[in-house]
């Protein structure tokens, strides 16, 4: 399934499948508990809004065009996949707030468009246009609901 964080249909496809999401969802892979989850969807969405400012790492210079290309190819993303260590939720989280975050973050984005997006090089992908920046938010969110049934 593909999509547009800017398109409201999309976007309510999107919230309709967070919203069908329970605190008993059980994983299909992974690691993170569903709490932790929807608490590490957050962060590349802060990313993409200016939010969360990190510095671009090294590995990111040599390898992020490369692994920028791999992901937004039309293939699902595969479990198992690496995490940015500034990414990865192993707190206990609470599952009602963390959702709640997460869909304001989904509005926030989607309402406020294009305009809304960093102007900044992302931290490990560089630069990017506001077509990979969409592509890579969704693609993100879906891999991570698909991971709990939704």
């Amino acid at each position: 399934m593909s999509g547009s964080m800017f398109a409201a249909a999309d976007r309510q496809r999107l919230l309709d499948r967070i919203a069908a999401l329970r605190p008993d969802s059980s994983r299909q892979w992974g690691k993170m508990t569903i709490g932790q989850m929807l608490a590490h969807c957050q962060q590349p969405l802060r990313v993409a809004l200016g939010e969360l400012q990190l510095k671009r790492s090294l590995i990111g210079s040599l390898f992020g065009k490369l692994a920028k290309k791999k992901l937004l190819a039309a293939a699902p993303w595969q479990p198992g996949m690496p995490t940015a260590p500034q990414f990865r939720i192993t707190d206990a989280r609470d599952f009602a707030r963390e959702r709640d975050q997460l869909v304001a973050l989904v509005r926030r984005l989607g309402d406020g468009g294009p305009a809304a997006l960093t102007k900044a090089p992302h931290p490990f992908f560089g630069p990017m246009t506001v077509a990979e920046w969409d592509a890579l938010q969704w693609r993100h969110l879906d891999h991570h609901l698909r991971q709990f049934g939704a």
